[in-house]
């Protein structure tokens, strides 16, 4: 059987992936990121780039490398934990969270400005075609690849670029000096908010469209297999760095049209609409409406593969599902949903990056159950209390831990952790088989 894709087919591969990224948390968070770190915007761009590019590129990685999909993560973890760990991932990148502000994203920015006097019953109208068009593509899951990569993120991708040369050729205003957080420790900063794309999640799940998509065109091996999938990996994070860094550049240089915006969305728009004017807005909206469709196509027809798995529901039974669960809880509005989001990104993003960490380590692990374990329970204790931080909590007694300050409390410990784990003894694994062997035996001899 022929294992090789045409150039054509791994590219489209890669713009499958980077389409799946790039929606809603990607394309309004870095503009006000890059209003409020004004000259500081390099250092808070990095620390983004850190957690919106690095981590899901190792994600994806991670993925190709276990030869598998989250089940091959964490098949040193406790069967059932890693199940219940993945139904509340799949549930924040679906109907939770991600899935859910695409649509609002697109509604805020794409339809939203064109309307008159915007109320409820339009966002419930759009927000019901919105996902019905999603259910439709996502429904024909072995048509992913095509259907994606060489038609809907061409066209996202040339609407990019166009606005990416505009934004450095015609900056809309000076740079100016940091605000808040910005100022003080720009680069942590940078590193917290790239949680918001919530993309190291979704990497973990869209691993297995990839894989599935590879399967679609004939491609078997797993050698082949992983080379492709890195190889869509780096297409992909190169795509997503290009869009956040002219992001970023646009938002430093927006106070002079876009000044006191609340929001990336409205810093975009104003930008826009001062660089092209009011026909500026439909190119906006056409990006928009397009990379929050392609995410949710993504988030949708992942959340729905992996359910099926777990009950009697078939696929596009939970396409249905999923679909319009996610057309519900858009009606919560923007600004409720993003502020409900944070204090779950901080309690799980630092479990799902330590299980990433032990995939490339994993080999030479002396005892891979008790680490995986270990590692796992410290990152989400600490992570927890960075998560009651943001959420209001006094856990002042906590404040002696390094990073504390910095709402990354879980990081010290969990690499602390990981570094023990070289140094337990495989032995234990021995000793707990040979209890178990004997109290066989000795339950066997009473029969």
């Amino acid at each position: 059987m022929n294992q090789k894709l045409k150039i054509t087919d791994i590219i489209a591969l890669g713009f499958m992936l980077f389409a799946f990224f790039l929606g809603a948390g990607n394309i309004i968070f870095p503009p006000l990121a890059g209003q409020m770190a004004g000259d500081h915007v390099l250092l808070t761009m990095s620390g983004f780039l850190i957690t919106a590019v690095g981590l899901p590129l190792l994600c994806i990685i991670a993925i190709a490398v276990a030869g598998g999909g989250w089940e091959k993560l964490t098949s040193d973890l406790p069967k059932k934990s890693a199940t219940f760990m993945a139904v509340l991932f799949f549930i924040i990148i679906g109907p939770a969270f991600a899935a859910p502000r695409t649509g609002l994203v697109a509604y805020e920015m794409g339809v939203k400005p064109f309307i008159a006097n915007p109320e409820q019953l339009q966002l419930t109208l759009f927000s019901i075609v919105f996902f019905l068009v999603a259910m439709f593509f996502a429904w024909y899951q072995g048509k992913l690849l095509d259907v994606i990569g060489k038609v809907l993120t061409p066209v996202l991708f040339l609407g990019l670029i166009v606005l990416s040369v505009m934004v450095f050729l015609y900056p809309q205003g000076e740079i100016l000096p940091a605000q808040a957080h910005y100022l003080t420790r720009p680069m942590t900063t940078g590193f917290l908010d790239g949680y918001n794309t919530m993309d190291t999640f979704g990497a973990l799940m869209f691993g297995a469209l990839v894989i599935e998509a590879l399967r679609s065109k004939g491609i078997t091996e797993k050698k082949v297999v992983t080379k492709y999938v890195i190889g869509a990996a780096f297409i992909a994070a190169a795509g997503l760095a290009f869009v956040y860094i002219s992001l970023f550049y646009l938002g430093a240089t927006s106070n002079e049209v876009a000044a006191g915006a609340d929001n990336g969305g409205t810093v975009l728009t104003l930008y826009v609409q001062a660089l092209f004017g009011t026909e500026g807005q439909f190119v906006l909206s056409t990006i928009v409406l397009i990379a929050c469709l392609t995410t949710a196509i993504g988030l949708i027809s992942s959340c729905a593969e992996y359910f099926s798995t777990l009950t009697s529901l078939t696929y596009k039974q939970w396409v249905v599902i999923t679909g319009a669960a996610c057309a519900l809880v858009a009606n919560v509005g923007l600004n409720q949903l993003i502020t409900l989001s944070v204090p779950v990104l901080f309690a799980l993003y630092p479990v799902a990056i330590a299980i990433v960490l032990l995939t490339f380590i994993r080999g030479r692990l002396p005892n891979r159950k008790a680490a995986y374990r270990n590692v796992v329970i410290v990152s989400l204790v600490f992570a927890l209390i960075d998560a009651a931080k943001v959420v209001g909590m006094d856990v002042s007694i906590f404040s002696f831990l390094p990073l504390f300050d910095y709402g990354m409390a879980w990081i010290p410990p969990t690499l602390a952790m990981i570094i023990a784990m070289f140094f337990i003894p495989k032995k234990i694994e021995v000793i707990e088989e040979k209890v178990s062997t004997n109290l066989n035996e000795i339950k066997a001899e009473s029969l």
